[in-house]
């Protein structure tokens, strides 16, 4: 039996959730300075939502009886630095299932905005310019999805309508998923010109950091679309630069590296380059999913359940 002394951090507040288990007593953090209890009672810490690290992590070194952390993002990559504080046996779970309709709807946008040309033409409007002409379109075109997992299909989902003459879908290690045969990461340099779309929804690890570097830009072919809904990370900066600054490629950013993007940065004005400032999960569908997911959780915990989602366990 759960104590009713254990307390659960949630950047909700309890009251706004249906159907969390009364086995806990609640908490609402957010990330706020002063935190809402004593962090040494609680046991599952659903850690806020696009707030730095160093938020992030600052309750972990104080919650000793802690068992579960549930992120709310598909990466893990802003807690990997706490996760020395904690016991071992600690449950590190994502939120996948919550983001893979909204991230996979801006990469589409992403991508049909810059083939059309969109952001020029919305700077076109500003200024009473009619800017007509023929834009590239989708259809007909090869699309390399780097980072095949549940985002990754989802993407591949809403691709699908859109007569695409081939999607070519890579993950770490090769496999075969429903919609066909998955690439692994080490056949990129063979299938990088063979695309004239590239869309990045791989996690940031250690083997992902810079992946999309002077080589992997360099085997795009010429006026390739280079679209990142991953982490910003994964894409070295300057390279990128050099390569859109030339006109040889495009890309289509939701997530930079640095991030926020600085004032002043080159990126903000080089040419062929549109930029969302990491919209990719923050859409009316997180809420209520997250909601959900949060829910199915504490009531696995609360009844000896396995969890889902679990990426690793500390120890």
């Amino acid at each position: 039996m759960t104590s009713k002394t254990e307390d659960v951090w949630l950047p909700f507040p309890a009251e706004e959730i249906e159907g969390l288990p009364d086995a806990y007593r609640y908490r609402h953090w957010d990330g706020e300075e002063e935190f809402p209890a004593d962090p040494a009672a609680c046991v599952f810490y659903v850690t806020p939502y696009m707030k730095s690290p160093e938020v992030t992590l600052r309750p972990l070194a104080h919650m000793p009886d802690l068992r579960v952390v549930q992120t709310l993002t598909a990466g893990i990559d802003h807690v990997l630095g706490g996760l020395d504080d904690l016991r071992p046996g600690v449950h590190l779970c994502n939120a996948r299932g919550v983001h893979e309709a909204s991230t996979a709807e801006l990469a589409l946008t992403l991508v049909l905005a810059s083939l059309r040309g969109i952001p020029g033409m919305v700077r076109g409007q500003d200024r009473e310019e009619w800017r007509s002409g023929f834009y590239d379109a989708l259809a007909d075109r090869t699309v390399l999805v780097v980072g095949y997992g549940s985002i990754g299909a989802a993407i591949e989902d809403r691709l699908a309508p859109f007569e695409c003459a081939r999607i070519i879908r890579v993950a770490r290690s090769a496999r075969t998923a429903p919609h066909g045969p998955v690439h692994a990461l080490a056949d990129l340099p063979g299938l990088l010109p063979q695309a004239d779309v590239v869309i990045l929804s791989t996690p940031l690890t250690e083997d992902t950091r810079g992946l999309a570097g002077a080589g992997f830009l360099a085997r795009m072919r010429d006026g390739a679309l280079l679209v990142n809904v991953a982490r910003g990370g994964v894409v070295d900066t300057n390279s990128l630069l050099k390569e859109v600054e030339s006109g040889r490629l495009r890309a289509a950013l939701d997530v930079t590296d640095p991030e926020p993007l600085p004032q002043g940065h080159p990126l903000w004005h080089a040419p062929n380059v549109l930029i969302t400032p990491h919209v990719g999960g923050s859409s009316s569908a997180f809420e209520p999913r997250a909601k959900r997911l949060v829910v199915r959780q504490l009531t696995a915990l609360a009844a000896g359940e396995p969890l889902a989602n679990t990426v690793l366990t500390t120890g």
